[in-house]
């Protein structure tokens, strides 16, 4: 029972950090090719979007990408992935939602709340809450919640609603939704871990 316990990675790790590097250089390249590959995953499920009817805001893949993204490569990692992504966007890349580019959107709030977000869940992954059902539950709510904390007034901003019409149309719709992304992120997370250690 003692070894089994052991070979678990300590708090403090994220998933990203069992990648094996043997020197700092490939630490580096590793790392570069993690916020590279976490922004490219946002943008490929970012085009799963599904348009919603009197909403500008799309359904989409997104939000569970960049949650995920910040989980599993903690805090510093992750807001370097999603800045990529967000500066890859603004300047022309067309992978935001329904293949969008530049910041002229009203949904643009949403993109700036997720690097918000990768850092808040990323800097709770450290402390182990990706390592069981009940915390990673709680963790996927709180990066979504911090998701619309900014996207929703940006959005009421951007089309001269209320904060309540903005709320109806940007977050009300996403609630099933978000709840289906979080339960696949409870059954991932903490089997990877329970998997790696094992093998550990």
């Amino acid at each position: 029972m003692a070894t089994a316990v052991a070979s678990v990675p300590r708090t403090g790790t994220v998933l990203a950090d069992l990648l094996p590097a043997s020197s700092a250089g490939r630490a580096r390249v590793r790392d570069a090719a993690l916020v590279l590959g976490g922004a490219v995953l946002t943008g490929i499920t970012a085009q799963i979007a599904v348009p919603i009817p009197g909403s500008p805001v799309p359904v989409s893949g997104q939000t569970f990408a960049v949650l995920l993204v910040g989980t599993a490569l903690g805090a510093r990692r992750g807001f370097l992935s999603m800045a990529l992504y967000a500066l890859a966007g603004v300047v022309g890349m067309p992978w935001f939602a329904e293949a969008r580019s530049g910041a002229a959107f009203p949904s643009f709030g949403y993109v700036l709340g997720m690097l918000l977000a990768a850092t808040v869940v990323g800097a709770l992954a450290r402390r182990g809450a990706d390592r069981s059902v009940l915390r990673t539950a709680g963790t996927m709510a709180l990066g979504s919640t911090v998701v619309y904390a900014v996207g929703v007034p940006y959005l009421a901003l951007a089309t001269h609603m209320s904060l309540s019409q903005a709320v109806a149309a940007g977050l009300t719709p996403f609630l099933v939704g978000d709840a289906l992304k979080a339960a696949l992120a409870m059954g991932l997370l903490p089997s990877a871990w329970k998997l790696l250690g094992r093998r550990g």
